[in-house]
């Protein structure tokens, strides 16, 4: 039986893998190394410079593999277990990862349908939807769409309305042993809002990879959302970003 410390672990190693295809997508290669993944250069906005993947790293050699000087770096610390405030950090957020097992989800909302984005030229369109209508920051590059759903790279989930609107999304990207999610959103109430994103998000992921356990993670309402669509909570992450 896996206990809830390697699920987190699992899903450490899952958003350090989106994180780096979100980077190189950018032209900001990072690097996996003992107990961390990297980058030497400053991240897209909303990345982290470095995600820890085993809670044993030493901030010293962490931090050592980023750029600490220039504005806005930022740390994933997976285990919450890290104290960066002596290098001039603060924690921006607290979350939890969650786990869900491998298995059918709730049903979802008849009147919004799922499937992955199958064009870039969409892909626009699904980033304002997630930015809340204010239109494609260019943060999610058509780089990301060139995996498919069997050799495990990303997927953009849409969830879409009889009249052909984006009203709900997510990102799904595979790694070795499970199907992380992020950026999960719903537009308005979406036909009951975060909950029935969750359903309709976790319907089209058991069927384009069965038999696979769902991760990620939340907070706040959002955690207790997940948690009502069968996610446990497996352990706690903290956000650094450095001030001085």
């Amino acid at each position: 039986m896996i206990i809830a410390s390697e699920w987190a672990g699992a899903a450490a190693r899952n958003n350090a893998e989106w994180c780096d295809a979100v980077c190189r997508a950018h032209g900001v290669p990072g690097e996996f190394g003992a107990g961390v993944w990297s980058s030497a250069r400053r991240t897209p906005p909303l990345y982290p410079d470095a995600v820890s993947l085993t809670p044993g790293i030493a901030p010293d050699d962490l931090l050592a593999r980023i750029d600490t000087a220039s504005p806005g770096c930022s740390v994933k610390d997976s285990f919450a277990c890290l104290d960066l405030e002596p290098w001039g950090f603060e924690v921006l957020f607290e979350a939890q990862w969650i786990h869900r097992p491998a298995g059918a989800a709730p049903v979802g909302h008849p009147a919004v349908s799922w499937e992955p984005l199958k064009s870039a030229d969409a892909l626009p369109v699904w980033e304002s939807a997630w930015n809340d209508g204010e239109g494609g920051l260019g943060l999610f590059r058509p780089e990301l769409l060139a995996g498919d759903t069997t050799s495990g790279d990303t997927v953009f989930l849409a969830g879409t309305s009889t009249d052909g609107v984006i009203v709900a999304g997510a990102v799904a990207s595979r790694s070795a042993s499970v199907i992380g999610v992020s950026n999960l959103f719903a537009v308005g109430d979406a036909t009951r809002g975060e909950a029935a994103a969750w359903a309709g998000c976790l319907t089209e992921i058991d069927r384009l990879w069965p038999g696979l356990p769902v991760v990620g993670y939340e907070s706040g309402a959002s955690l207790d959302i997940a948690v009502g669509q069968g996610f446990t909570p497996v352990g706690p992450l903290r956000i650094w970003v450095h001030t001085d």
